[in-house]
């Protein structure tokens, strides 16, 4: 059995799994005899935190579970990988295992669904168009918003561990150093706690202003850094920013990070007051908007989204003026409000009427924002 398993009880996980399978049937109802889940994110969740990814330039994965619509679990996969996902992904008293051949998938590229199908008795769906069945993961991704007790768990134990990888990163910064130097040594200290990087992003001095997705280059950081991870663990991915100054920042920048740390704060305040209301993402896009407007800074709305819901997926969906997704209980959040020059970004869960960081660090300093009275905390520019 995986290690994530050994992370929290197995009671804890069948319950999880239970839960998730009857989210699963409740939202299939009779339209489908079964859902087969076999993009790398769903998996993930499905399974409390396995994975079927082999090739990562792919988004489907070398299993695939299935879920009917009477709540029965399998999992199939070719005689190449099934033994090794009992052994180390999943467990076989939750997932009855089903086998076949490799080279008979070569011969019937439909034999996944042929044999889902019959499992099933009746005809399944997917989650992303790997056969011909219906491709329809946007009628069931909802499922996956509501974090479990137990996912939390594991969600607070990547934020903390993501969190300290960045801050172990920072003390070996070194001014003359490239920022693909700094990106490897970031994946480094991430990996060696099991957590991969799947956006891993590095801007020196310049570049900060210039661009808002800055993929690292051979350019050499000397005064101003931005470190920016999706950092990726048991399928649960937490989204942080930090900015980096040799010496004291100046003046403006000080300025644009605290007015950034304003919508930060406006979009965890909306999205807390958002729960179990009417207020949906076009409610929140224009939070943002309105903070960045009583920063003086109305246009720089435009140069970047701010954000959105995540959870299995960098952005389970992004704040925009049309959007009219809503925020649920025990729903994961990354904002990233930017501002040119400068960017603030964590990862965090809404907790009954509270919001939880989970990627906060001891190491930087903190801006204090109130809110209509309620008080949130952002990670300003670390002086080194």
């Amino acid at each position: 059995m995986a290690d994530f398993w050994q992370a929290g009880s197995i009671n804890n996980r069948v319950s999880e799994i239970d839960i998730k399978t009857e989210r699963l049937t409740r939202s299939l109802g009779s339209s489908y005899a079964g859902v087969m889940l076999n993009a790398q994110h769903n998996f993930a969740w499905i399974t409390g935190g396995g994975s079927n990814g082999i090739d990562a330039s792919r988004e489907n994965g070398a299993a695939t579970v299935l879920i009917t619509n009477r709540g029965k679990r399998y999992i199939i996969a070719s005689n190449i990988e099934l033994q090794r996902m009992l052994d180390e992904q999943v467990d076989a008293e939750m997932f009855e295992p089903v086998g076949f051949g490799w080279q008979q998938e070569k011969g019937e590229p439909d034999l996944v669904r042929l044999i889902a199908d019959d499992l099933a008795g009746g005809q399944v769906i997917a989650d992303i168009p790997f056969t011909s069945a219906p491709a329809l993961e946007s009628t069931f991704a909802h499922c996956r918003f509501e974090l479990t007790e137990s996912e939390i768990e594991r969600y607070r134990a990547l934020g903390r561990d993501a969190a300290a990888a960045l801050d172990r990163t920072i003390e070996r910064l070194v001014p003359g150093q490239t920022e693909n130097e700094i990106a490897a040594l970031m994946r480094y200290e991430l990996g060696k706690l099991g957590i991969r990087s799947i956006v891993t992003l590095v801007a020196a001095d310049e570049r900060i202003a210039r661009y808002r997705h800055p993929v690292p280059t051979d350019v050499r950081f000397q005064r101003t850094l931005l470190l920016v991870t999706c950092a990726k663990r048991c399928g649960l991915i937490a989204s942080l920013s930090r900015m980096i100054s040799v010496g004291e920042p100046g003046d403006e920048l000080k300025q644009r990070n605290e007015a950034a740390a304003f919508v930060h704060a406006s979009l965890q305040h909306a999205t807390r007051k958002a729960v179990g209301s009417e207020t949906v993402g076009s409610g929140l896009y224009e939070a943002a908007r309105s903070a960045y407007e009583r920063s003086g800074f109305a246009d720089e709305i435009n140069e970047h989204h701010q954000g959105g819901a995540t959870g299995y997926r960098t952005r389970d969906w992004v704040a925009h003026p049309a959007s009219g997704d809503r925020v649920h209980r025990q729903q994961a959040f990354a904002w990233n409000p930017s501002i040119t020059g400068t960017k603030v970004e964590d990862t965090i869960i809404v907790r009954g009427d509270e919001i939880e960081v989970i990627t906060a660090s001891d190491r930087f300093p903190l801006i204090e924002t109130a809110v209509d009275g309620h008080i949130y905390h952002s990670h300003g520019i670390l002086r080194i």
